[in-house]
Order: C-alpha cells, then sequence, then structure tokens
C-alpha cells in the first residue's frame, strides 16, 4: 500500500482482457506514476437538488460523527425510517457533504442491498466483489469469511465511505463493515438493526417532515408563488401526503406537468378515498399508493404500459435496452416514454454506466412494486412473462456476445432464444465485453435464477455457458458453483446432453479451481460416463483431462498420471492439438510434483512449441515456466534455468497476469536458495511476496514462511 496525497492508496491488480487456461490473469498497477494510479471510486449518489427540512438530522448526524472521532474507532450508522421517507436521500447529502469537504480521498462506494425489493436481496459476498474490485483486487476468495477478511485488510488505514443503502438485517451488512477507523459507513434500513450495536454502530431514526418542511418541498417543485396563491390547500395536500418526500415528490410531479391544474383539485383526488389522515400519517405507504394511482392515471396509454413492464423487469437498475427489451420496442421508440416517466417521478435517471458510458435508470422499489401489483391487474399472464422472458433472453444474447470476444476459441453451443434480440447485441472490444460481464454479474445470476424457476430450462443453463469468461477470469467462485448447479439440473430437465456435458466440465474446472477436487472427481466422472455413451470423444477427453487436473489438485498422482495419459492418447487421435499441448503441460507438471524433474523437460518443451503454434503465448509462457523450474532441479542446468525463468516472466508481465509472474519470481528465489545465494533468494521472495498479497493469502502466507528459511548471506 502506497501512500498519495497524505492518504493510503492500494497497490492492486487490473485485470487482462485475453483467454485464461489455468490461471486469471492481472496487470499489476504500480503507483509511480499518476498514469498508472487506480481509479480511486467516487460511487455515492448525487443528492437531490429539491432537498430540504432535515437540518436537525444533518446536525445530528455530525454530532454521532465527532463523538465516535473522539474513541478513534471505525464509524457505522444506521438511519432508519418508513418507507419513502428520505433516508437514501439524507445519506447522499449528508455523505456529499463530506466529500465535498475532503473527508474521504480513498473513496466512496454505494450499493443498493435491495432489501425490500421485489426480487431477492443482495448477498453480503456479491457485494464484497463488487468492493474489492472497486480497489482493482479480482482474485476474491469462495468463502464469504475471507471476503470480509480481505475487505477489513483492504480497507484499514483508507478514509473511505461506504452507504448501505436499503438493507434488510444486520447480517447482511455485518461483513460489509470495513476496518478503517478513517472511514464512514452509512446503513439505510425500513428496520432499526439494533444487533449492530454490538459492532459500535451508531443509530438514528428519520421521521417525516414536517408541516412546513413539506409545503417548502412542494414548492421547490412547483414553484413557490404557486404555493402562495394556495397556502392552505398546499399545506392540505402536504397533510395527505403524509410528510413522506417521496409521495410529495410524486404529487409535485403531477402538478408540475398540470400548470393550470389547482391545488385543492389535487388534495381532493388525493383524499377521495376518504382516508383519515391520522391513518395516513401512521401508514405512509398508503399515502404512496393514492399519489401513484393518480400518477398513472394520468400517463399516456403507451407510457404507462411501459411503466407496467419496467414493474415486471426483474432487475433494480437497467438502460435503455433492457427497457426497450422489457416493453418489445426499439431503442428509439423508448426514450420519450422514459422521459414521460421520469418527469412525473416515476423512474429515477442515474449517473452514467461506469464502462460504457450509457443512461442508467431505477424505480423506487415502492414505485416498481405498484407498477407490478398495477400490471397484475391489467395485463394477461401470458403479457407479464412475455416481459421477463425479453429480458432474459437480452441477458443471454449479451452474455453470448461477450463470451465469442472472450473465449473464441472455446467450443460455442448454438444458442436458441424465445425472442431473439434485434439487432443482435455487440461489444466494442474485449474490455468493454469483460466489463459488462462483471458489472451485470448479480443481474445474470438473477436471470439464471428466475430461468430456472420459471421452468425455462434451455435458457437457464445457455446463460450459465455464456458466463463461462466472468467464471474463468474473474473467479467468483460461490457464484460458478451455484450457476452450474443450477445449469446442470436445467440442462438434464431440458434432455439436453451437450449441455449436461458442459455443465459437469466447466463446472468441475469451478469446483476443482475452488479447491474442492473430490466434488469435481465426481462431476468429471459423471461427464466422462455421458459422453461415453453419447460417444462424443472430444468431451471424454475434455472429462479425462479433468479427472487428472483434479486428482493433482488432491495429491493422487497415480491417478493423475492415469488420466492425463488417456487424455493425451485420445486428443492426438481426434486431432484436438492444443488440448493435446495442454495436456503435456499437465503431465510436466505432474513430473515436476512427483520429484522426477527430468521427465518434466520432454512434455514440457513440446507443449510450448505446440502452443506457441496454436497461438496461446499465456499457456505457452507457463509451459517455459514450469520448464525452467525442471532445468532448475537437473544437475549442471541451472544457468539454464535462470535463463528460462527471466524469459518466463518477461512473457508474463507482456501477457498481464500477476498470479504467474508471483509464481515465477518464487521459481527464481527457489532456485537461489538452491545455489546457496541467499539474498538473492530473499529478494526473489520479496518480489513474489508483493505480487501475490493484493490476489491470494494463501500464496502470500506461503511466501512470507519462505523468508525467513531464505536468511541472509553472512557478512
Amino acid at each position: 500500500m502506497n501512500t498519495i496525497g497524505g492518504s493510503a492508496q492500494l497497490t492492486g491488480p487490473t485485470l487482462q482482457s485475453r483467454e485464461v487456461h489455468g490461471g486469471v490473469h492481472f496487470h499489476q498497477v504500480t503507483m509511480s506514476s499518476a498514469e498508472s494510479r487506480l481509479p480511486v471510486p467516487r460511487q455515492l449518489l448525487p443528492s437531490p437538488s429539491h432537498f430540504t427540512g432535515r437540518e436537525s438530522d444533518i446536525a445530528a448526524l455530525d454530532g454521532l460523527l465527532t463523538e465516535k472521532r473522539q474513541v478513534g474507532t471505525p464509524f457505522v450508522v444506521v438511519v432508519s425510517g418508513s418507507a419513502g421517507v428520505g433516508k437514501t436521500a439524507l445519506a447522499s447529502r449528508w455523505l456529499g457533504g463530506l466529500s465535498e469537504a475532503g473527508a474521504f480521498p480513498d473513496g466512496q462506494l454505494y450499493v443498493d442491498l435491495r432489501g425490500h425489493s421485489p426480487d431477492a436481496p443482495a448477498r453480503p459476498g456479491e457485494v464484497l466483489g463488487q468492493f474489492l474490485r472497486a480497489y482493482g483486487i479480482d482474485r476474491i476468495p469462495a468463502a464469504l469469511a475471507e471476503q470480509a477478511a480481505l475487505w477489513r485488510s483492504v480497507t484499514a488505514g483508507l478514509r473511505v465511505a461506504v452507504m448501505l443503502d436499503n438493507a434488510l438485517s444486520a447480517a447482511q451488512v455485518r461483513p460489509l463493515l470495513t476496518g478503517a477507523a478513517g472511514g464512514v459507513v452509512v446503513v439505510t434500513s425500513r428496520r432499526r438493526l439494533t444487533s449492530l450495536g454490538v459492532d459500535g454502530a451508531a443509530f438514528h431514526q428519520l421521521g417525516l417532515l414536517e408541516g412546513p418542511s413539506a409545503v417548502e418541498l412542494l414548492a421547490r417543485r412547483i414553484g413557490m408563488q404557486r404555493v402562495d396563491r394556495e397556502r392552505a390547500e398546499a399545506q392540505e395536500v402536504a397533510a395527505l401526503c403524509a410528510g413522506l418526500p417521496l409521495a410529495l415528490c410524486l404529487a409535485a410531479a403531477r402538478l408540475a406537468a398540470r400548470p393550470q391544474q389547482s391545488l385543492a383539485a389535487m388534495a381532493g383526488t388525493l383524499g377521495a378515498d376518504g382516508g383519515a389522515l391520522t391513518a395516513l400519517r401512521a401508514e405512509g405507504e398508503r399515502a404512496v399508493r393514492t399519489v401513484l394511482d393518480e400518477s398513472y392515471r394520468a400517463l399516456p396509454p403507451d407510457a404507462a404500459r411501459a411503466y407496467r413492464c419496467l414493474g415486471l423487469a426483474p432487475v433494480v437498475m437497467f438502460d435503455k435496452t433492457v427497457a426497450a427489451s422489457a416493453c418489445g420496442l426499439q431503442l428509439g421508440e423508448i426514450s420519450p416514454l422514459l422521459d414521460e416517466l421520469i418527469e412525473n417521478n416515476l423512474v429515477d435517471d442515474l449517473p452514467a454506466d461506469r464502462i460504457d458510458g450509457a443512461e442508467r435508470f431505477r424505480m423506487h422499489d415502492l414505485v416498481r412494486a405498484h407498477a407490478k401489483e398495477t400490471a397484475a391487474g391489467t395485463d394477461s399472464p401470458d403479457d407479464q412473462q412475455a416481459v421477463v422472458r425479453r429480458i432474459v433472453d437480452l441477458y443471454l444474447a449479451r452474455a453470448t456476445a461477450a463470451e465469442a470476444l472472450l473465449t473464441p476459441s472455446h467450443h460455442r453451443l448454438r444458442r436458441r432464444y424465445a425472442f431473439p434480440p434485434d439487432p443482435p447485441p455487440a461489444f466494442a472490444d474485449e474490455t468493454a465485453a469483460l466489463g459488462w460481464l462483471d458489472s451485470e454479474r448479480s443481474n445474470l445470476m438473477a436471470m439464471v435464477r428466475i430461468a430456472a424457476e420459471r421452468n425455462w430450462h434451455l435458457a437457464a443453463w445457455q446463460l450459465v455457458d455464456a458466463m463461462f469468461p466472468l467464471f474463468l477470469r474473474l473467479r467468483p467462485y460461490d457464484l460458478w458453483i451455484e450457476a452450474h448447479e443450477i445449469g446442470l439440473a436445467a440442462a438434464r430437465r431440458d434432455g439436453n446432453r451437450d449441455g449436461e456435458s458442459r455443465m459437469l466440465t466447466s463446472g468441475g474446472v469451478g469446483l476443482r479451481n475452488a479447491g474442492r477436487p473430490d466434488t469435481a472427481v465426481d462431476w468429471f466422472g459423471q461427464a466422462l460416463e455421458g459422453a461415453r455413451k453419447s460417444g462424443d470423444r472430444r468431451a471424454e477427453a475434455q472429462a479425462l483431462h479433468g479427472l487428472g487436473q483434479s486428482h493433482l489438485l488432491a495429491g493422487r498422482l497415480e491417478n493423475a498420471a492415469s488420466y492425463f495419459t488417456l487424455a493425451l492418447a485420445l486428443r492426438e487421435e481426434i486431432g484436438h492439438h492444443r488440448g493435446a499441448a495442454l495436456t503435456r503441460l499437465s503431465l510436466g507438471d505432474l513430473a515436476l510434483a512427483a520429484g522426477r524433474p527430468a521427465d518434466a523437460i520432454e512434455p514440457l518443451t513440446r507443449a510450448r512449441e505446440q502452443l506457441l503454434a496454436q497461438n496461446d503465448p499465456y499457456d505457452a509462457a507457463r509451459a517455459l515456466a514450469l520448464l525452467g523450474r525442471a532445468h532448475a532441479q537437473t544437475p549442471d542446468d541451472r544457468d539454464r534455468a535462470t535463463h528460462l525463468l527471466d524469459q518466463a516472466l518477461a512473457e508474463f508481465t507482456a501477457t498481464g497476469s500477476v498470479h504467474w509472474q508471483a509464481r515465477v519470481w518464487e521459481f527464481l528465489g527457489q532456485t537461489a536458495e538452491e545455489r546457496g545465494d541467499a539474498l538473492r533468494a530473499r529478494d526473489c521472495y520479496e518480489h513474489s511476496l508483493a505480487l501475490y498479497e493484493p490476489v491470494s493469502e494463501s500464496d502470500a502466507g506461503r511466501l512470507r514462511a519462505r523468508l525467513p528459511a531464505a536468511g541472509t548471506d553472512p557478512a
């Protein structure tokens, strides 16, 4: 970790956009120049321009922060209150003010935890992945406890702001707390989450807007002159909105759209159901419903349909393409409808997407629930299903387009859609494709779960298959395994043997990489049985290779050798040259693990030549690194070993693999130590440790253990 401008700044990896085999690729980012610094995340939502009437709440939060800072512990505050009361607006305004004053130079992070969304709440592991990647850490541990520990380590010493919006429970929040004594975490929730008190949290309950503040908010939206003309009626509208900012903004949007409508008429509409004022104050959501009903009735028919469709969309945030797909419209047709909904405060426009600059939108969860309920009472079940299926198919098409760019050598299975997107999605380059997969991973998993729940079995396993570059490059092991468990069940229900085989083999890779080799053996074994029954020899060879790798990881070297030998023979027989080269690479790795370095040289040399011929520089560099290590353990070959390892290091630097750069530095350290050069060994191990620490705690721990053993040369 480096210090820049008086605050701690992370050194970490960014992802290299190319195909990965056997290890994830990173660019190591150093802080030696402004150009190479990691971007500091600035994710806080903008404060509403019409924010008003919360001076005492801002002062209370300031007081809580001052009190906690005197103690010197991390500041966590829970802002709770009823739906629509303005918790998000208050937290955004307060944190925004502190940020403008320079309180958080190391970043500001935001996440909607979807605590009361119609869809499932956000999982802590999903959020930790987003936060860690915001600081350039792409290799995320599989276990939640390890993710949380890494997050605390990353933020220790940083001055950061974290906004956890719309939380459901303390259990959802607790893993997301930082390790930063100089940082601030604000949690918003409809619940008080008092059990966070054991974590040192402070609490602030946000109440309804008082009468004068509610009228002021109304005036800011429709103009003070209009309010002054009907002051009593304005007060009545504010009262009928129960002091809820959301209800007031919705009512103000309707009034702004109808400049000739009197406030008295609006008050009459809101009070038409005869609900008592006391009931509205006790049941704030009822006030919102009343205003939403009025807003919906005033929409033109095409905008009303768009409102209902967006309420059914299984995403919290969406872009214009998703909105158009939900409505079954072309991209050019959706813009005026979104403008109409934004004008009526039924859709919020958000800052542009950080990856592609696309406009983003969302609905407040109460608005979304109203839209979904309205759709249920207006549209047929088939029409409602079609909205969701169009979005599922859009995500499938987008993921497939990303897959084609990121893994061009990966055999792609044919895609089938209920609603083929027109035009087909496309990405400008690999960086954009991987960035989209990364930013949309939560939505992609939501689509997988929805497809499975609705018995769209084909769509479910195809989605998982299309997500393979996400799993292989970014290594979200929890999602990798969950997705393939769902995908495997879906492929079997779909009766698709190709899909079942793909789920077993790509899922087996995930299980093996997540440190579950025995379960991986079971999955590859099932894939082998199925491939032999169907006569798919390429799939058979893939399953044999996977079994060999899984047994190698588990330390069962004889079993691994047997499967690799069978895989190599079959791959050569069917002419799968790159596959044969990868199996030779694994045989060389196996020989090294067995303490037979001389036996590793021939297969590694051939693997290197074949992989270069197949235009696979990354795996060719892997073969070269292992070849260097084999020569290092062979008598009278250590000078050649150093030359090969130096060359491998240069190639991995060019391809951007931090993991393998670290491993080669470790190999160089071992070679130096075996020669008795303790100073050189220590220097190499320190280089390796510096590269491993941001991406792999287990590897870093091994290097820390090596350092004392390396010692120093005698003076």
